[in-house]
């Protein structure tokens, strides 16, 4: 499969990721009486990346996070080479779904996008919670983490039996991760998910935007090198051969021994 249609690829699963879960938050989660609130906006999330994989993810590997990117290339997963582009299209993806959100929620009276914070993540005065820099930081590293440590797992090749059933434990991971981390940022562990909605939601989001990048990367770098440790080839120390072919993350295919990751 093409390198190009691969980024295009992980570019419809970032904006379905997008799409989905911001969409709940700023269309669905608020509406009185029958909002889906905290509880529906991190199902929304979760079902994304449970479809989105299953959908496209023996096309691309369904990343749809440049942090899982970064993560999988850490971990020797994925080769470095490929990383920018698919960061590139995941972002472009995040942006697009931004714009669209927008366009749909300007259908509504009155709506005014900073007014509503645009589902954009945040810390301090803009944490739905009033969580402070230092906790926000903290909260992305660990739950990005734990995000990409899970996908390392159901993913790797020496568990072949756990590849069908991977987009559901990814999708379940990403909605505990919600569930625990919405009052504190909103919930980011994702660059490109930060980077769309913050466009839109004023000055504050984008003077925030750092986090978003920082924190996530950090923590699946450390997963990307903590789980071959964990998990080591045998007689390599840990050590991961790095891939130069096509990915297959989340592929419903059987791993190939060349084309893996």
């Amino acid at each position: 499969m093409s390198l190009t249609r691969r980024a295009f690829a992980e570019l419809l699963g970032t904006f379905w990721l997008v799409l989905g879960g911001c969409g709940a938050a700023l269309l669905s989660a608020k509406i009185p009486g029958v909002g889906v609130g905290f509880l529906g906006v991190a199902l929304a999330f979760g079902l994304t990346v449970l479809t989105g994989a299953y959908a496209l993810g023996s096309i691309s590997g369904a990343h749809f996070n440049p942090a899982v990117t970064v993560g999988l290339s850490v971990a020797r997963r994925f080769p470095s080479k490929e990383v920018l582009p698919y960061i590139v299209a995941q972002v472009i993806g995040g942006i697009v779904a931004a714009f669209v959100l927008y366009l749909i929620a300007s259908g509504a009276p009155a709506f005014d996008a900073r007014a509503s914070g645009f589902a954009a993540n945040g810390f301090g005065e803009h944490s739905p919670g009033g969580y402070g820099v230092a906790a926000a930081l903290l909260c992305e590293i660990v739950m990005t983490f734990m995000f990409v440590t899970v996908i390392l797992g159901v993913t790797d090749e020496r568990a072949p039996s756990l590849k069908v059933f991977a987009p559901i434990a990814i999708g379940m991971t990403l909605t505990l991760i919600h569930l625990i981390s919405i009052p504190v940022t909103n919930t980011s562990v994702n660059p490109a998910r930060s980077m769309g909605p913050a466009l839109f939601a004023g000055e504050w989001a984008l003077g925030q935007l750092w986090l978003f990048w920082l924190a996530p990367f950090l923590g699946a770098a450390i997963a990307g090198v903590v789980y071959p440790r964990v998990y080591p080839i045998a007689g390599e120390a840990g050590r991961r051969p790095e891939v130069e072919a096509e990915p297959a993350v989340l592929s419903q295919e059987p791993v190939r021994p060349a084309p893996a990751h």
